[in-house]
Formats: C-alpha cells, sequence, structure tokens
C-alpha cells in the first residue's frame, strides 16, 4: 500500500509539473481533447478566491489554450491577492515566466462584495476558487452575470447550498453558457477510458466497490492577536463546517465523484462512523479527522468509503471497482483491469488540471458550452450525505438529505463575532 500511494504521489507531482503534452483524443468521447485548432478569441479570465488553489488554477487557465488572459481578481484579503498575483506575475518562477497575466490594480477587489465587484467587469469567464461556504453565492452571481465558470469543487457545504447551485446551475443551461468542475478526474484520459470499459461491461456487472483519502496532516493557522472570530474561521477556513464542509466534503468528493460516475447515480442512502481522534485542539475548530461510511446505490450496490488525515499512518488514495467478471483499479501505478478482460492503461499522460480548462475553453470557443454542474452538484452531495449520517450516527437516504433545511450560512458576511458550532456528537446532533 505504501508503494503504491508513492507511485500515485509521484504521478500527481508528475502531472504538477506543467510539462506533459495533451493527450491523443480517445475514440468516442464527447470532450474536446484540444482546442488548439479552434478559434482562438480573446477569452478575459476573472480569478475569486486567490489562495493556493486558485493560484494553481489560474496558472491552469493561462497555459491550456492559447488567446487567455487574466484581467481581474478577487479575494477577501488583500495579502492573499497579492501574494497571488506575485506568484503569477514573477518572471523568475521555476516553470518560466506566465503569459497573459494582465491585472491592473483597478481590477483588483478584496472583501466580502469583491466577487460582485469582479462579475461587474468584462471578464467572459471566471474562475470560482473560495473556501466551498461561499460558492452557491458565487456561483449563483456568476451566473446571473452572464459569466462561463470554471468551479472547484466541492460547490456547497450544505443541502439549502446545493439547491441553490443546481437551480443556477439549470439557469446556465438555460443561458448558453459553460460550467466545468474542478473534478478533474473526468478529463484524465486514464479514468475516461477505464470507466468506458467499465460501463461497457468489461469486468461485468458492477458488484461493490471501495473509495479512499486517507493522507497526512494538512496545513493549519493558529489564532493571532487582533483577529475577529470571522477573520480567524476565514483565514483557517478547513476546520469549519461553515465554510469547509470538514474534509469528506472538501477532499473526498474525488474519489466519491469517480464511483458515482461509475455507477451513473448517486447513493440511495449512508450509514457512517467518524470522529477526532487526534486532531482535538482547539485550532481544528469543529471539524472531525476521520470518517468511514457504507453507502448504498441502486440494485443494492455498497460502496465504502473511508477518508481520514493522520499523521504516521498508511496512506492510500483512490478507487477500486468490484465487478462480476473482475475488477478496476486506481489505486496501483496505473490505471487497472483484471479478469477475462485484463487491461492497463499506457496512454500518453496529460495534466488533467490543464485539461479540464483546455475542455472548458474549446466548448466555448466551439459553441458546444459543457455543462458539469449536475455532476459535480449530486458528488457533493453525496459527501454532505456520508458527513451527517456520521456527524449523527444515523442511516440517512437520499430523499431526506435533498430536502434537509440544514442551512450552515453565517448571519452576517462581515469580521465580528461568530459563534462556532459545537463539535458534532453521534447521538445528539441531530
Amino acid at each position: 500500500m505504501k508503494n503504491n500511494e508513492q507511485s500515485r504521489q509521484n504521478r500527481r507531482e508528475f502531472f504538477k509539473s506543467g510539462t506533459l503534452a495533451a493527450a491523443s483524443a480517445l475514440a468516442g468521447f464527447s470532450i474536446i481533447r484540444n482546442a488548439y485548432g479552434q478559434s482562438a478569441d480573446l477569452i478575459r479570465v476573472g480569478l475569486v478566491g486567490c489562495g493556493g488553489r486558485g493560484t494553481g488554477a489560474a496558472e491552469n487557465c493561462l497555459t491550456s489554450a492559447p488567446n487567455i488572459k487574466l484581467v481581474a481578481m478577487a479575494d477577501l484579503y488583500k495579502d492573499h491577492l497579492d501574494k497571488s498575483l506575485k506568484n503569477l506575475s514573477d518572471p523568475n518562477r521555476k516553470e518560466g515566466a506566465l503569459k497573459g497575466v494582465e491585472v491592473k490594480p483597478d481590477h483588483c477587489f478584496v472583501g466580502f462584495d469583491a466577487c460582485k465587484k469582479l462579475l461587474a467587469t468584462d471578464v467572459d469567464l471566471v474562475i470560482l476558487a473560495t473556501p466551498p461556504g461561499f460558492r452557491p453565492l458565487h456561483f449563483e452571481a456568476s451566473v446571473n452575470a452572464g459569466k462561463h465558470i470554471f468551479t472547484e469543487k466541492p460547490v456547497a457545504v450544505d443541502p439549502v447550498g446545493i439547491r441553490r447551485f443546481l437551480a443556477a446551475g439549470e439557469l446556465a443551461k438555460q443561458k448558453g453558457l459553460a460550467v466545468v468542475a474542478g473534478t478533474q478526474r473526468r478529463h484524465d484520459p486514464a479514468y475516461l477510458e477505464m470507466i468506458k470499459r467499465i460501463k461497457d461491461g468489461q469486468i461485468g456487472e458492477v458488484l461493490a466497490g471501495r473509495v479512499y483519502w486517507n493522507q497526512g496532516p494538512i496545513w493549519k493557522f493558529e489564532r493571532q492577536a487582533g483577529w475577529t472570530d470571522m477573520e480567524w474561521q476565514t483565514r483557517n477556513w478547513y476546520y469549519f463546517d461553515w465554510i469547509c464542509g470538514d474534509h469528506i466534503v472538501e477532499q473526498h468528493v474525488h474519489n466519491l465523484d469517480v464511483f458515482n460516475w461509475v455507477m451513473g447515480a448517486h447513493p440511495v442512502k449512508a450509514l457512517g462512523s467518524g470522529g477526532r481522534q487526534v486532531r482535538t485542539a482547539p485550532v481544528y475548530g469543529n471539524a472531525y479527522d476521520h470518517f468511514t461510511i457504507d453507502y448504498e446505490y441502486p440494485n443494492g450496490v455498497h460502496m465504502l468509503s473511508m477518508c481520514r488525515q493522520w499523521d504516521n499512518c498508511d496512506r492510500q488514495i483512490g478507487e477500486y471497482i468490484v465487478g462480476s467478471k473482475g475488477t478496476g483499479d486506481t489505486l496501483s501505478e496505473r490505471n487497472i483491469l483484471r479478469g477475462a478482460s485484463a487491461w492497463r492503461y499506457r496512454g500518453e499522460e496529460v495534466n488533467p488540471y490543464v485539461q479540464e480548462h483546455t475542455d472548458l475553453i474549446a466548448s466555448i470557443r466551439t459553441g458546444k458550452p459543457l455543462n458539469e454542474s449536475q455532476d459535480v452538484a449530486e458528488s457533493t452531495m453525496t459527501a454532505i450525505l456520508g458527513r451527517q449520517s456520521c456527524y449523527t450516527g444515523k442511516e440517512i437516504t437520499w430523499e431526506a438529505i435533498m430536502a434537509s433545511t440544514l442551512d450552515y450560512t453565517p448571519p452576517k458576511y462581515e469580521f465580528g463575532p461568530l459563534a462556532m458550532r459545537p463539535v458534532p456528537m453521534p447521538g445528539q446532533t441531530a
């Protein structure tokens, strides 16, 4: 398991190098593999959320196709925006100078209304990369403003936010707006080919599955003197339910998305267990550090979901699909099918973080806008469903979570007091 995870980590680092060429087209796939032969009309991009992922997404977008320019940036904090712009503009970047960064001071916006101000500019495409608690609000505003959208995952932290996102996604379809989500495995030819083969029946009927995101600890920010509750929680956002949704939603959504993709469906119910075993200090807010869930899908298919962020423990990230005639495995160095129709992906490697933007830009320029809003919303809700089962200790159905009035929205979007909800206690939390 350690060797497999090391191989997967090496592969992810290879992806991040940005030195790989786009993969050749895969027969039968509807996603456009290459935008370079299409009309290269200028596309002006605005970045909302200038943290590490937002900065990376802006770089990915700028390198995904020709004639892309980053012209506006927005963030809650000026120091975040300034750092991101400096990194993107640095002529001495180890990857080489980045072309297309043309952000003027009057197109830099800070504060809770920064997204609104950016949307009032002449940007064509917005990248939504704030912490996910803001996503439904920003997505809805972007659709209303008539912008094409790249939205990072997840797309909400609660059922009320999911319903808001879904409604805006439908409006985007009516307006002919492109929406691509940061579930980059759906733009990775290794995953595309493997799942196509599974759907074609090469491992028979899917009977069960396992999905994992088990890794070590991530960043945290201790509270500083002078920070209000709101500033601390928005700077240390990973550990507060209203803005992160917990790590099962923020991170493990990738693996849950893959299984939904394989099944062509969302789960019908979930029963889980989780808690705070090693991360109990105040800096960790009200977040859990581990979740384990039994999801049930249509036709009685069960999937085991496991995610944790523990130091000095075995790590495993990927998916394992059990069929009546074989298995599908992404936990190995390369995607593999075992059984009567044995197969291993041997195609060209692609940076999926770039490819998702290539596909988005191509869909805009060809007038055939992609819209991934429903898929990413259902995968996010799958994570929320499992989280709430763990928080409450109860089995929860899809119908119940979709109808839930659970809403983590803070009373006010302003700096000042903001009470933290207690750490969820199974058997006590509703």
